[in-house]
């Protein structure tokens, strides 16, 4: 179960004193990942792109201890687990958030995409993991290609948070141009590159 723990007894206290109250305390990164493998392997197991690079992210961000806490108003909250949100298009034609639990079997991960993203288009209604998971928010703008996003901060949500665009074809390669941004009370940017590196990694080892 999430828990509120004293910023001075965690690894992040110089960075809570220094970021949780600054205006704007959140970072992006951008960075473009070579997806060759994972559309070769979507396409062979008929798995959609963007339950894989959901799952990527969630097998990515489990390893990086500084996901497990996150500034919460002026709190920390230590969690246990992690959850990927995906943005659905529901029935309406207008958009819901849906919260999927981590699991590193991609098969049980594969179903419960399909089942949870299935049911907010038919309801309208977000799946909200946040009181349960530290939750990783995903946007998938597939209509068009993206070079970079630069999120707006709301004050609300501190949540890490991947965009991406349509992925690029060239000769035999696929890229895919993504953002990625965090709270720097979360973390700093050597743990933000440790998470996009495992990310690659993932990419680059799926099915394996």
């Amino acid at each position: 179960m999430p828990k509120e723990v004293q910023p001075e007894h965690t690894s992040r206290f110089h960075a809570y004193q220094l970021w949780i109250k600054a205006p704007n305390p959140m970072v992006t990164f951008t960075k473009t990942l070579n997806v060759t493998n994972l559309v070769k392997f979507g396409k062979r197991k008929n798995l959609k792109f963007n339950m894989l690079m959901d799952y990527c992210i969630g097998k990515s961000a489990e390893s990086v201890k500084k996901f497990y806490i996150l500034p919460v108003g002026d709190k920390l909250i230590q969690y246990d687990t992690i959850a990927v949100s995906t943005i659905v298009k529901n029935k309406n034609g207008t958009i819901n958030s849906c919260d999927i639990p981590f699991l590193s079997d991609i098969d049980e991960f594969n179903e419960n995409y399909l089942k949870y993203t299935s049911e907010c288009a038919e309801n309208c209604m977000d799946r909200d993991l946040s009181g349960e998971s530290m939750v990783i928010g995903t946007s998938a703008v597939t209509n068009t290609e993206i070079d970079g996003v630069v999120n707006i901060y709301s004050g609300i949500f501190n949540n890490p948070f991947v965009i991406w665009g349509r992925y690029r074809k060239k000769f035999f390669k696929y890229t895919l141009p993504i953002s990625f941004q965090f709270h720097h009370t979360q973390m700093d940017g050597i743990h933000a590159g440790e998470f996009l590196e495992n990310l690659q990694k993932e990419i680059n080892h799926i099915g394996e």
